[in-house]
């Protein structure tokens, strides 16, 4: 008996389905956004089997114990991390200490003399014999032409050193060839006649005390130093240069 003629049945002899062929195929985008996110999921199983085969076959799997060896794995990797960066710590980011000196209010600040060497009449000393003086650290940008502001801020630095019986000196940087000739003539023009003229060698002078103004180390018996760059009009340091000589 042959069925193919009835309703629902091709003349193939098929079982009959039930199809419905929409009019527009937008209508099945629903059903191919289902169908590809069962395939995602299923592939992604088919990875975690694959990925949990070596434990699977280790017993490690079976009655949830894989949660704890996830534990230990991230606990062990937060652990390597904390002890790297404490290891690879750069010198740069480490706590420094600041040795520079200190300004206070007043203009002035305390520090200690460096070991440098310092050029003067053609032979080399260490700064740190020059004590019971005044080292003056004449910058490049001090203008020449008399009756600049550099220029009284010299030359009454000169005479109260004088007065107060202290030597006295002009110090500039070596480092900078160009200019030095025209800059070392401030000693003579506002030196009265007292104050000698001294070369920074080294540069830890200027280094340290970064001299943008003239400045004005005082120096005491022990190498310690009071550090002077503020000189307002009528300045008087006379009171602070004699206790220079006083025995420490």
């Amino acid at each position: 008996m042959s069925f193919a003629s009835e309703p629902g049945r091709d003349d193939n002899g098929l079982p009959p389905v039930n199809i419905e062929i929409p009019d527009d195929a937008r209508e099945l985008a629903r059903d191919v956004l289902a169908y590809h996110r069962e395939q995602r999921a299923k592939r992604r199983r088919e990875r975690l089997v694959r990925m949990l085969g070596p434990l699977a076959r280790l017993g490690f799997v079976r009655n949830g114990t894989i949660f704890p060896v996830i534990a230990t794995c991230v606990a062990m990797s937060m652990l390597a991390g904390a002890m790297l960066s404490v290891i690879t710590i750069s010198p740069a980011s480490a706590p420094t200490i600041d040795r520079s000196p200190l300004a206070t209010a007043s203009g002035s600040a305390a520090a200690t003399l460096p070991e440098d060497l310092v050029r003067i009449n053609g032979g080399l000393v260490s700064a740190r014999t020059l004590t019971r003086s005044v080292l003056v650290l004449i910058p490049t940008g001090c203008p020449v032409p008399p009756g600049s502001h550099c220029g009284a801020v010299l030359a009454g630095l000169a005479r109260q050193a004088h007065a107060s019986s202290v030597g006295v000196y002009f110090v500039y940087y070596a480092g900078k060839a160009e200019g030095l000739a025209d800059l070392a003539t401030l000693t003579p023009r506002y030196g009265d006649g007292v104050a000698k003229t001294a070369y920074d060698v080294s540069g830890l002078l200027f280094s340290d005390f970064q001299p943008f103004v003239v400045t004005a180390l005082l120096v005491h018996g022990d190498a310690l130093v009071d550090v002077r760059h503020s000189f307002g009009p009528g300045f008087d340091l006379t009171p602070d240069l004699r206790s220079l000589s006083a025995t420490h």
